[in-house]
């Protein structure tokens, strides 16, 4: 295992991601990424501009004799999801990404690596500095917090772009192109609770973790267990049987990420300590029997704790576990057409009790905008049965296929003939900015491809080196021939 990147090749493409892991920019905190490549720009001779919600775009003009050339986009964003183990001391607001080397991955230590959509940005920022390369009138389009909430997306004003084909650098499988995506939205719920006036005597620590997570668009169809969802059927289970009082439950940390991590405070009557834990215990085990090909580092701790908050009375527990256990979570439907698409899924993804209530959040996609809103209708039922209130800001639009797209005929062709293979040609269970995109500038042509990405959203996030290389010989190459 080494940690140099820069002896990697393309040697400018790691260079600048090596540069990136070293400035943080989770989701809301891209300012000093935008800073650094507006510098690098200007520092090349070329023209950026910064919107007001800080997009950056840069412009490259076109290399002698390709100034009439179709315009192209090429489109990353800033920000990367910040996630690590638990166990793991790192601070996303300002400590540098630990990446290492690992035979034909790059990873991190515990952390997410931010390859989504680092490698992306790179490959820009390598594009742009690079005075050698055949292309036509070049613009780099760099969106701020797509990954919370596609903000750059949606805000990105009409003007900033003058191309006609749109090339989105953050697909996650070398030799795919991406012509479609899921849309999505939110639902936000606060669901009162009331507590009893005295404190229990004896708190026990509940906590669930060791499960994989990851996309919650791109991998809910992999059967991975979702921990709050987890915890609190054990609690539901042990609260029939015993006198438990719950005092706290919280899990997830990103409506996008399955959640992986899940704990509970709860108290229990002196005499029936051991029963508890017994039965806890044997809760677990069958979770773990059942999840053990999916989820085979699923591991739980039943510890003492010292807590001095008032416990829920016993409706406020009942209400708050029914109203976890009953909505949905997990693979809706399958697309009726393109084999082993999702079409529809919602994500539980976190859930935080306050004093006075618990939020909860969820994350539904689907690529029909009806069936969206089914799943969403379901959620609100859910929460009308438990006396929650539920806010459902409006969500982002799907990117439909167009099979007819000249780009795309364009693109399989170049990458026939460069590889001597066909390129997979698919729709994705996730949210792309192309959608979005598209609505503003109507006629655009546009394709999403990358490198192949495993585990994004997740401490176990890796891209692969050898289809870095393989990625980046095909955009040049798609650049000279668009050109």
């Amino acid at each position: 295992m080494s940690h140099d990147l820069t002896s990697l090749k393309p040697e400018k493409l790691w260079k600048h991601f090596s540069q990136i892991l070293t400035i943080p920019h989770g989701s809301g905190n891209e300012k000093a990424l935008a800073a650094h490549i507006i510098n690098l720009a200007r520092n090349w001779g070329l023209e950026a501009r910064q919107d007001k919600v800080g997009n950056v775009v840069v412009r490259k003009p076109a290399a002698a004799g390709k100034e009439q050339s179709p315009g192209v986009v090429l489109q990353a964003h800033l920000d990367m999801v910040c996630e690590k183990n638990s166990d793991v001391s790192h601070d996303f607001l300002k400590d540098p990404i630990q990446a290492y080397v690992d035979g034909d991955w790059v990873k991190a230590r515990g952390t997410t690596l931010g390859a989504d959509n680092g490698i992306g940005l790179a490959a820009c920022l390598a594009i742009l500095e690079d005075k050698s390369l055949v292309h036509g009138p070049l613009e780099c389009l760099f969106t701020v917090d797509e990954e919370t909430g596609l903000t750059g997306a949606f805000k990105l004003g009409k003007d900033m772009l003058t191309g006609k084909l749109l090339l989105n650098l953050d697909s996650e499988d070398e030799g795919t192109f991406t012509i479609g995506c899921a849309g999505g939205a939110d639902s936000e719920i606060n669901l009162p609770l009331e507590r009893k006036k005295k404190k229990p005597g004896q708190v026990l620590l509940v906590k669930i973790s060791g499960l994989r997570g990851g996309h919650s668009g791109l991998d809910i169809n992999l059967g991975r267990g979702n921990a709050i969802k987890l915890l609190a059927r054990v609690l539901a289970a042990a609260s029939e049987k015993f006198k438990l009082e719950l005092v706290s439950i919280s899990g997830g940390s990103k409506r996008n990420a399955i959640p992986r991590e899940a704990w509970a405070l709860v108290g229990y009557e002196k005499n029936s300590r051991r029963a508890i834990i017994s039965f806890l215990q044997k809760e677990f085990e069958a979770i773990k029997s059942e999840y053990r090909v999916t989820e085979p580092e699923l591991a739980y701790d039943i510890r003492n704790s010292i807590d001095t908050n008032f416990p829920l009375t016993a409706e406020s527990q009942k209400r708050l576990l029914n109203l976890i256990l009953a909505l949905p979570h997990g693979v809706m439907a399958m697309h009726p057409q393109i084999a082993g698409l999702v079409e529809t899924s919602s994500n539980l993804a976190i859930v935080n009790t306050e004093p006075r209530a618990a939020r909860i959040i969820c994350n539904t996609r689907s690529s029909v905008f009806t069936a969206l809103e089914a799943v969403r209708l379901v959620i609100r039922t859910c929460c009308q049965l438990a006396e929650a209130r539920v806010n459902q800001p409006q969500g982002y639009p799907a990117w439909t296929p167009n099979l007819d797209s000249r780009l795309l005929q364009k693109m399989v062709e170049i990458y026939r003939n460069l590889f001597q293979k066909e390129p997979e040609v698919k729709a994705v269970h996730a949210g792309l900015e192309c959608g979005i995109i598209g609505e503003k500038y109507a006629g655009m042509d546009m394709i999403s491809f990358g490198p192949t990405i495993r585990y994004p959203h997740s401490p176990d996030e890796r891209v692969s080196i050898s289809s870095v290389e393989k990625f980046w010989q095909f955009l040049l190459e798609a650049l000279q021939k668009l050109a």
